[in-house]
């Protein structure tokens, strides 16, 4: 009898060992997932803001004043302009 009562005992020690295991690592699994959730609504106002960044930098009025502000660009006039046309290609006439 007193086999069986150290055999039960030695069991249910293992399986206390067991329960407090399983839930710490439940703990710690939900921490971890509270985590990644923070991080990703922390990435997702960054992506917006990242957003509203590129589309404010690609304005066409910005693009064409760094175009002529850094660049040195300009609309170009009728005067210093080259049509090219491909040999043998024959241009319909607008109607």
């Amino acid at each position: 009898m007193t086999r069986l009562n150290l055999v039960l005992l030695i069991a249910v020690v293992v399986s206390a060992m067991y329960l407090v295991h399983s839930q710490y690592e439940t703990r710690r699994l939900f921490v971890e997932h509270e985590k990644t959730l923070k991080e990703a609504a922390q990435l997702e106002i960054a992506l917006e803001r990242l957003t509203v960044e590129q589309r404010a930098q690609a304005t066409p009025l910005r693009v064409a004043r760094l175009a002529r502000d850094q660049l040195q660009m300009r609309n170009p006039a009728p005067g210093i302009t080259q049509y090219v046309t491909r040999p043998g290609f024959v241009r319909e006439a607008s109607q």
